[in-house]
């Protein structure tokens, strides 16, 4: 199916940008024609992408494309026009960044809500020495043995896809294979790679803790990351939408994809995840506290704007990152070797503001979620997720 004119030029626009910063192109899988055209052209210009960037938008009303797809369109080139401005060296604050890459406004948290979560993380962890002493005990106490690590992944991939193909179901096709990889800024990272098949890097740089496994496979496979992908590549590409063969950073795209993932085991699993995963890991002859893990993550999820404001202070109100490093550690009870990590990702020029697609996704998408009348109301919310290309805007307007 022949792309509309208007959509062959974005994404000859969006994959240029990778020609400025490796990496921006997260996912492209359409005419690989069009990709060689785009590498084997002159080096492009950040000021000329976003001049584009502009005069496409500017098109798109008379396009004749549908609703949604023209408001998919329009705050996608809205975001690249930023970055093209960004890549230019124009000055730009740090809330505006985030206001035209993920169409969301940004404050601080309040440290009211990070003292009360400490008081409920204390009651889960109680004992002698500080929060962050009983936590990093915690942590220590809660890793994954290194040689245990790859029966856990694969019990749990194989838990979670047994479930999503039942309620979401996917091509037979379908295929996720893992790595462990290291000296990367995150924690786990899917590659989509076409063709329903994706690439689940997990960093060892980072220790594994028995109470994330669990969300990091959903996040990255079942429902999340690679369900999306599936699902898009089946209905949206194949009824021609050939936008969403091009999955870029720093676009509303990523604020959806990555509130959705954050959902995705309670969405799968529901609010018993913990009791849930108990059972899977004392079938591999690990102990795993699933109630507690429940109660702890409730708590701590009050703490989730921490390093959004940790953000803030780094690039919107000049603290330096020593400061920042503190900040993390007291508000987040971050460890300094993982703060190190968190600035690691915040100080990175390319995924500096992608922080706030975990926060603000989280936040917007959750509570779509919730106004859910009943189970079987959320279970269709999160299938449109996952199915439609639904932008932070159109959330905010459905009931």
């Amino acid at each position: 199916m022949q792309a509309h004119p208007l959509v062959t030029d974005y994404l000859r626009l969006g994959l240029a940008f990778d020609r400025l910063e490796e990496g921006f192109v997260d996912a492209y899988t359409g005419d690989p024609a069009l990709r060689r055209e785009v590498r084997d052209a002159p080096a492009p210009e950040p000021a000329v992408l976003a001049k584009r960037a502009a005069a496409l938008r500017a098109e798109l009303p008379d396009a004749g494309l549908p609703a949604d797809r023209t408001e998919f369109l329009d705050v996608h080139l809205r975001a690249l026009e930023c970055s093209g401005r960004k890549f230019a060296g124009e000055a730009i604050t740090f809330v505006d960044e985030v206001r035209a890459y993920f169409d969301v406004d940004i404050v601080a948290g309040d440290e009211d809500d990070y003292r009360d979560a400490h008081r409920r993380m204390s009651e889960v962890l109680p004992g002698s020495g500080s929060l962050a002493e009983r936590m990093a005990a915690h942590r220590q106490a809660d890793e994954i043995p290194p040689d245990r690590l790859r029966a856990c992944v694969d019990a749990f991939s194989g838990a979670l896809r047994e479930l999503v193909r039942k309620r979401y179901p996917l091509p037979e096709l379908e295929r996720v294979d893992y790595e462990v990889v290291g000296d990367k800024p995150w924690s786990g990272f899917n590659y989509y790679l076409g063709d329903f098949r994706s690439r689940v890097a997990i960093n060892s740089d980072l220790k594994q803790h028995l109470a994330h496994l669990p969300a990091l496979i959903a996040h990255e496979s079942y429902p999340g990351h690679h369900t999306e992908h599936c699902r898009k590549e089946a209905g949206l590409v194949a009824a021609g939408h050939a936008e969403q063969t091009l999955f870029l950073v720093n676009t509303p795209q990523c604020l959806m994809a990555e509130g959705l993932a954050d959902l995705a085991l309670r969405s799968i699993v529901g609010p018993d995840w913990g009791l849930w995963a108990q059972e899977i890991y004392a079938d591999l002859g690990l102990r795993f506290d699933g109630e507690r893990a429940q109660r702890l993550s409730a708590a701590s999820a009050q703490l989730l704007g921490v390093r959004q404001d940790a953000a803030l202070l780094l690039h919107d109100r000049g603290r330096d990152s020593t400061e920042v490093a503190e900040f993390l550690q007291r508000w987040g009870l971050s460890t300094p070797e993982r703060a190190r990590q968190q600035l690691r990702f915040l100080s990175s020029p390319l995924w500096r503001a992608y922080i706030s697609t975990y926060v603000e996704g989280y936040k917007l998408l959750g509570g779509w979620l919730d106004r859910a009348a009943d189970p079987d109301d959320r279970s269709e919310r999160f299938r449109r997720l996952l199915d439609e290309p639904l932008t932070p805007g159109a959330i905010r307007r459905m009931p």
